[in-house]
């Protein structure tokens, strides 16, 4: 298990650098006068940044950098005997979608005065379980990206301290929910549209909701459609994955395939390769996620693009509206992210036998 944390040490953020001839920390009222809007628009943008025009809220973020400003949650935060931290958990830092949602939970947390502990569960329950059970003293709450733990340890978890899952939906936990399900039949449809009849759905880890809920999407789509669906894997969300992915597609016969995020499918690029196998004239491929670099393939990848950053940064205004309920986060307890499909070279009329 790695840990780490993110933020401003809290020495770093006692030395607060005052506006030019003020001598004393910075308020929202001088992040509004240097950005021309009202301070209730700044506590709306560093609280709920969600009901702020993007422009504004990016704005409103680089005068509150500039002015080293201290939000005063973190000083109640101290009095009140918290620690100021909220811990995140992911399944594999290395995998590069969780790049942009780290990136915007951290944003969002250090705009509202919390240091982010930053913790790699390895795509194992048991880290997730001890992990979750530590950070109880440690942190005032948490985000859990992707669980691998069942429904009811969850549950049980919330209850304990403020939690907010990322792509879980448990009922009675706040969650964010990236709608890939939505992109899946989007995908299909095209595939469909180029003539594909026989398509594989390159399954993710067996204990993934999302893997699951894009199955359940997909097979209903091609039931409709009066297409034929297999399920092959499960297979690991890495790149090393895509060889033993790619070997079963072939061997199935189909000429498309859905793979549950684009480390898979770039992995099945790479072995198709190797095996002479032409993509998109033999094969069509479609990942998951539009991570960096999905575009630089060779072919590029035809995917799943999803508001990652954002999602990273709902969360955290949910888990706060839990923390601080009269600071004005966001109340809701579920909140849907949409998705689409982004079309490249990896995806093209089927093959005709």
């Amino acid at each position: 298990m790695a840990i780490s944390a993110a933020g401003s040490s809290r020495s770093e953020r006692n030395a607060v650098a005052a506006p030019a001839g003020v001598n004393r920390p910075a308020t929202i009222h001088d992040i509004a006068a240097m950005c021309g809007v009202a301070a209730s628009t700044v506590s709306r943008a560093l609280s709920t940044p969600d009901r702020v025009n993007f422009r504004t809220r990016a704005r409103i973020e680089a005068a509150a950098a500039e002015l080293n400003y201290t939000p005063n949650s973190q000083a109640k935060a101290l009095s009140s005997g918290r620690t100021g931290a909220v811990g995140v958990l992911v399944p594999d830092i290395t995998n590069p979608f969780y790049f942009d949602l780290i990136r915007g939970t951290q944003l969002q947390l250090k705009a509202a005065g919390y240091t982010q502990l930053l913790v790699d569960t390895e795509e194992s329950d048991e880290v997730e379980a001890s992990t979750m059970e530590q950070l109880r003293k440690g942190a005032d709450g948490i985000i859990v990206t992707a669980p691998r733990l069942g429904d009811d340890v969850l549950l049980a978890a919330a209850a304990k301290m403020p939690m907010v899952t990322i792509n879980r939906d448990v009922p009675g936990v706040p969650a964010v929910i990236i709608d890939t399900p939505t992109a899946t039949g989007q995908a299909l449809d095209h595939l469909v549209s180029l003539g594909h009849t026989r398509v594989a759905f390159m399954a993710g880890p067996l204990t993934s909701q999302s893997s699951s809920r894009r199955w359940a999407a997909l097979s209903s789509a091609a039931e409709e459609r009066g297409v034929e669906v297999l399920r092959l894997g499960p297979f690991a969300p890495k790149t090393q994955s895509g060889a033993a992915a790619a070997d079963s597609a072939v061997h199935s016969g189909v000429t498309a395939c859905i793979a549950f995020n684009d480390l898979i499918a770039i992995g099945m690029l790479q072995r198709l390769r190797e095996r002479g196998i032409r993509v998109p004239e033999d094969m069509s491929i479609v990942g998951c996620d539009d991570i960096f670099g999905a575009d630089f393939c060779n072919p590029p990848l035809t995917t799943m693009t999803s508001p990652i950053e954002q999602a990273g940064r709902v969360a955290v205004s949910m888990l706060l509206g839990r923390l601080n309920p009269l600071a004005g986060g966001s109340n809701r307890s579920r909140s849907v992210m949409p998705t689409h499909l982004t079309v490249r070279g990896s995806t093209g009329p089927a093959r005709v036998v």
